[in-house]
């Protein structure tokens, strides 16, 4: 979800295993650019707008992943947090994943969502993948540790599903 150029899709490519079975993105140019470097064939469905997306409509998954839009909670920007409607679409990656119930979630926003309003809108996602029953790890990465030629650091979420991956956490790299 919010796949941008496919910075996700890459990665698990690169780490294989992994069948894209979806990509959301609103933007055109970005999608236009995933587009170009996927080359997604029929299997793929593409859905330009998350608030749009039929739980039903989706084949089984485990893994959701989703850069959901930080424009809301950036040192950069206003930070409205959830007053923003940008800032609400975590809530649709949580929508999915309470019909469909993927074993992981992999999450990516910047490091401003840690500290916005006071913590509290950081305690809010927490709660709200507690009450869908995941367990969550999460840490502050910065690109230029592994091997990027840029300084970008962003906070990682990675969400487990109880029920189906007690015990299972891994740690994140340092």
């Amino acid at each position: 979800m919010f796949a941008g150029i496919g910075g996700f899709r890459s990665g698990l490519t690169r780490t294989g295993g992994f069948r894209c079975i979806g990509h959301c993105e609103i933007d055109k140019y970005a999608n236009a650019s995933y587009t170009a470097i996927y080359e997604p064939g029929k299997e793929e469905r593409y859905y330009p707008d998350a608030t749009q997306i039929d739980p039903a409509d989706l084949p089984d998954f485990d893994l959701i992943c989703g850069g959901f839009p930080c424009q809301a909670f950036s040192h950069a920007r206003r930070r409205r947090g959830f007053a923003d409607a940008r800032g609400t679409l975590f809530f649709e990656i949580a929508r999915i994943a309470a019909i469909k119930k993927p074993k992981y979630m992999l999450l990516e926003n910047v490091p401003g969502l840690l500290s916005h309003d006071g913590g509290r809108t950081f305690a809010t996602i927490l709660g709200a993948l507690d009450e869908l029953g995941y367990d969550v790890a999460w840490q502050v990465l910065n690109s230029a540790n592994f091997h990027v030629a840029q300084s970008r650091k962003r906070v990682f979420i990675i969400g487990f599903l109880r029920e189906k991956c007690s015990g299972k956490v891994f740690q994140l790299p340092a």
